[in-house]
C-alpha cells in the first residue's frame, strides 16, 4: 500500500513520537489533537511531554513541513488512532459480589467518529490505543460503517498495539517487533506496509482480536509478577527478612526472575490493561483480578510502613520524593506515589512533593515543592517513592545539612541504609523489618 499522507489522532506519549517518526521518514503527516492547548504548545516550539530525544525529532519534523498540526482529521491515505483508554473513576462492573473497573472508550469512539466524514475507499485505519478484546471489530468497525464503507471490503482496518517503554520510546518504536492484526489478511498486510516505513524490528501479522489480546497479555503478565513481588515484601516484613536479599538469592535460580516490589503499579498500561480482561470475562480472571487488588492496595501498605517509622502522622511534615509512576520519566498517570501522598494527607500529614521531571505538575490536592531543598525544608521525615537517578545519587550527609528530618523511609530500595544511618538518620525500608 502506498502511503502519501497520514493522519495521527492523539498527540500524547505515543501519538506524537509516532507522528514525528513517520514525518522524519518522509511521510506527509497531519498530527491531530482535540486539545487546542497542545496544538498551540507544539506550534510555539514547546513540548507537553518529556521523552528523551523527542524535542529534536518534533522540531525537525515541523520545520521540514512533513508534520502539520490540526484539531480535526483531514482526508488521507491512512489514519492511526492513538488516544487514551483509561478506566472510569466512578463506574464499576460487578461479578460474584466483586467490583471491577471498566474501560472508558469515549476517546476511541470520538476519534473514530471524527474519521467517518473523511474516510475514503482504499484507506487504512489502524487502532493503536490499548483496548479490550474485540474493540476493533465490535466498536471501531461499526462506527466507520456509518460512512457507507465496509471494513475489509472497501477499506483496510487493523489493530497494532504500541509496545514501547517510556524513556526509550523513540528507539523502541523503530527496533521493537510490531504486531499487526487485521480484520482481514489484506488489512494486516496494509498495516504491515505502513509500519515498514520505519520499523526495523520484525513485523508479525495476525487477526485484530489476537493483536488486542497480545498487548493485554504482555502487561497483565507484568502485573501478576509485580503482585507476587509485592506480596513477598509483606511476607518478608512479617517474618523479619530482608526481601531484597531474599529476591537476589532466589533469582540465582536459572529459571526464576522475581521482579522488584514497590509502592504499587502505575502508568497507563500495566495498572489499567488487566482490568480490560476482567471486564470482558470476569468469570475467567480470578488471578488477574486479585493481582490488581494486591497492587492497588500496595500504597496502603507503604502508608503503614511510614506510620511505623514516623508515628502519629497528624501535623507531621513529610518530604515526598517522586510522583512519577516509574524512574526517570515525567508520566504521572495512575501513579502509586501520588496515591501514597493522598493517603498521608488523609491521615493529617503535611506533605510537600518534589518531582524533578515535572516540577510544574498540577495534581489535585497535592502541594508541590519548587525544588528538592524546598521539599526538605522543615520536614520531619523524608519518603523516597520513585527511584529517580538524581534521588539515588544524593549524599546523606548533604541532605542532613539541609533538613532537620532524621527519619527516612525508602519504598523502592533506592538508598543504602548503612550510609544514611552513618549520617544520623533512622531508616525504614519496604520489605525489611530489622
Amino acid at each position: 500500500m502506498n502511503i502519501q499522507k497520514l493522519c495521527v489522532l492523539g498527540l500524547g506519549y505515543i501519538g506524537l513520537p509516532t507522528a514525528s517518526t513517520f514525518a522524519a521518514n518522509g511521510v506527509n503527516v497531519v498530527g491531530v489533537d482535540i486539545n487546542p492547548q497542545i496544538i498551540e504548545t507544539l506550534r510555539s516550539g514547546g513540548l507537553h511531554i518529556h521523552e528523551p530525544g523527542l524535542r529534536a525529532v518534533v522540531e525537525t519534523a515541523l520545520k521540514s513541513g512533513n508534520l502539520t498540526l490540526a484539531t480535526r482529521p483531514e482526508p488521507a491515505d491512512a489514519f492511526i488512532i492513538a488516544v487514551p483508554t483509561p478506566f472510569y473513576e466512578n463506574k464499576f462492573g460487578e461479578y460474584d459480589g466483586q467490583k471491577y473497573k471498566l474501560a472508558d472508550m469515549r476517546a476511541v469512539t470520538s476519534a473514530t467518529e471524527a474519521i467517518v466524514p473523511v474516510l475514503q475507499k482504499g484507506n487504512l485505519v489502524v487502532l493503536e490505543s490499548t483496548s479490550p478484546p474485540r474493540t476493533t471489530i465490535e466498536l471501531v468497525a461499526p462506527i466507520l460503517a456509518r460512512s457507507g464503507l465496509q471494513a475489509g471490503r472497501d477499506f483496510y482496518l487493523a489493530y497494532s498495539p504500541e509496545r514501547v517503554l517510556p524513556g526509550q520510546i523513540l528507539r523502541e518504536l523503530i527496533e521493537n517487533a510490531r504486531v499487526i492484526g487485521g480484520v482481514t489478511p489484506e488489512s494486516a498486510q496494509a498495516g504491515a506496509d505502513l509500519y515498514s516505513i520505519f520499523v526495523k524490528g520484525e513485523i508479525v501479522q495476525t487477526d485484530a482480536t489476537t493483536a488486542e489480546m497480545v498487548k493485554l497479555m504482555e502487561n497483565t503478565y507484568r502485573d501478576v509478577n509485580i503482585a507476587i513481588a509485592n506480596e513477598f515484601s509483606r511476607l518478608a516484613d512479617k517474618f523479619g527478612v530482608d526481601v531484597w536479599e531474599a529476591i537476589s538469592l532466589a533469582n540465582r535460580h536459572p529459571r526464576v526472575k522475581i521482579l522488584s516490589p514497590g509502592p504499587g503499579v502505575g502508568g497507563h498500561c500495566i495498572s489499567v490493561d488487566p482490568w480490560f480482561f476482567v471486564e470482558t470475562a470476569p468469570e475467567l480472571t480470578p488471578l488477574i483480578y486479585h493481582s490488581r487488588r494486591v497492587n492497588d492496595s500496595q500504597p496502603h501498605y507503604v502508608l503503614e510502613l511510614i506510620e511505623r517509622a514516623v508515628g502519629n502522622l497528624k501535623g507531621k511534615k513529610i518530604a515526598a520524593l517522586g510522583l512519577a509512576y516509574k524512574p526517570n520519566v515525567d508520566d504521572l498517570r495512575e501513579s502509586p506515589a501520588a496515591e501514597v501522598v493522598h493517603l498521608l494527607q488523609n491521615e493529617g500529614a503535611l506533605v510537600k512533593a518534589w518531582e524533578p521531571f515535572k516540577p510544574d505538575a498540577n495534581l489535585p490536592g497535592i502541594r508541590m515543592a519548587s525544588s528538592l531543598d524546598n521539599a526538605l525544608q522543615d520536614a520531619d521525615a523524608i519518603v523516597l517513592l520513585v527511584k529517580h537517578t538524581e534521588f539515588v545519587n544524593v549524599r546523606p550527609s548533604e541532605i542532613a545539612s539541609k533538613t532537620k528530618a532524621r527519619v527516612v523511609v525508602d519504598a523502592v530500595n533506592g538508598w543504602k541504609a548503612s550510609d544514611w544511618r552513618a549520617a544520623g538518620f533512622q531508616v525504614a525500608r519496604l520489605g525489611v523489618r530489622k
